[in-house]
């Protein structure tokens, strides 16, 4: 299994050790858990859109596009 190192914010940290002993993980595993659900999501071709993910760092992690939407032109 390769190695990746990540930096976390504080705030973010204490958020996901909570998550963690919530659900009775350790903070490895609820990392871990929150990128497969992001991986599988995104596989799957399910969007965010919606769908209201119970944990917010699942979100924060997924490759929905955030801003404004474009436009569409009419023809």
């Amino acid at each position: 299994m390769p190695k990746i190192t990540i930096n976390i914010d504080d705030d973010v940290s204490k958020i996901l050790k909570k998550r963690a002993k919530k659900n009775l993980l350790t903070l490895r595993e609820q990392i871990e858990d929150i990128l497969r659900k992001s991986a599988v999501r995104t596989k799957s071709g399910t969007s965010y859109r919606g769908l209201k993910p119970d944990d917010k760092l699942v979100a924060m992690f997924s490759r929905e596009k955030r801003g404004r939407k474009k436009k569409k032109k009419k023809k």
